[in-house]
């Protein structure tokens, strides 16, 4: 392709506590990390209308959903009574299903592409509104902690309602991520939770409570770098997702395989019933741990939080960084 061309990246993330319950009013915990989504956007011919097209993941066996990209970025023209002529091609290192947040990274990294290209004044909350139209789409009714995680990156305490609260830590600390191999329906397990919410409204609430001051305990526990204190939380919260059915068998035994390598603790990440599993390996054991894991037939590797935001440029300002 050739013309001006803009590029976009942003990362994937993971939920360290309170997904669910989150969009129930309790207070989550999440961070970005170094998997990216890449957006490739060029100005095609009057009258070509919307291209949007995702390269096979390296490795992977799904590529991005296009489909709620595409809804973004016709949205985001329809509000300036405009019609996108653009060809928009997505490559990402997130595997698709994963709970780490793929659509939500290349919804943002799409329209921080599009806004360098169009010269738009859209500042992070901007990138966020506009992402959260391919949110809606996929989940619902989302809490928005994934496009805001990937918009802002670092580690943030998010609260449906308020401002996110960014953590600050005082060095990198690394997590071992599994990729389960399971596809998981995001909406399915949103309705399953849904469900046992209304039948034990009680219950359920004081399990939210109860999440939301996880939550805050882990991210003072983060700050602090007691990681052993915050792997024996997320455990916890894991073990509480599983009593609303967001757990099933494998990612039950890849927690016990994690904590049985030596990990303080693991839970699962993101909407569960398949995707992934982070744990909180002790001090110099990440990359072990991670081998092990693998030998048992999982994929797994490991990311350091925290990890930058979006970011955007102009194709001709790497051409001018190559010559340089």
């Amino acid at each position: 392709m050739t013309g001006t061309a803009a590029v976009g990246e942003a990362p994937a993330k993971v939920i360290i506590t309170g997904e669910h319950f989150v969009v129930h009013g309790a207070w989550g915990l999440a961070a970005a990390i170094g998997l990216k989504v890449r957006a490739e956007v060029w100005r095609g011919g009057e009258g070509e209308g919307l291209s949007v097209r995702a390269d096979p993941q390296r490795g992977l066996s799904r590529t991005p959903d296009v489909g709620p990209v595409r809804t973004v970025i016709e949205e985001l023209y329809r509000a300036r009574n405009e019609r996108p002529a653009l060809r928009v091609k997505l490559t990402s290192e997130i595997p698709s299903g994963s709970g780490l947040g793929s659509s939500a990274a290349a919804m943002t990294a799409a329209v921080a592409a599009i806004a360098k290209l169009e010269d738009w004044p859209i500042n992070e909350n901007g990138i966020i509104e506009a992402a959260m139209v391919g949110e809606r789409k996929i989940h619902g009714k989302p809490s928005g902690a994934d496009v805001t995680v990937s918009t802002l990156g670092g580690v943030i305490l998010f609260k449906m309602g308020e401002s996110p609260h960014r953590v600050e830590l005082p060095e990198e600390v690394k997590l071992v991520i599994v990729y389960s191999g399971g596809v998981r329906n995001t909406g399915t397990l949103i309705g399953r939770v849904s469900f046992a919410r209304s039948a034990r409204p009680r219950f359920f609430s004081i399990l939210s409570e109860s999440v939301s001051m996880l939550s805050e305990l882990a991210s003072r526990d983060l700050v602090e770098l007691k990681l052993e204190e915050l792997g024996r939380i997320i455990t916890l919260n894991h073990t509480v997702l599983g009593s609303v059915g967001a757990s099933n068998a494998v990612l039950d035994d890849i927690v016990e395989l994690c904590i049985s390598l030596g990990c303080y603790g693991a839970k699962l990440t993101g909407a569960g019933g398949g995707g992934s599993v982070i744990a909180i390996p002790r001090p110099g054991t990440a990359e072990q741990v991670s081998k092990q894991v693998g030998e048992r037939g999982f994929k797994s590797f490991v990311v350091t939080i925290p990890s930058g935001g979006v970011r955007a440029w102009r194709r001709e300002e790497d051409e001018r960084e190559k010559r340089s």
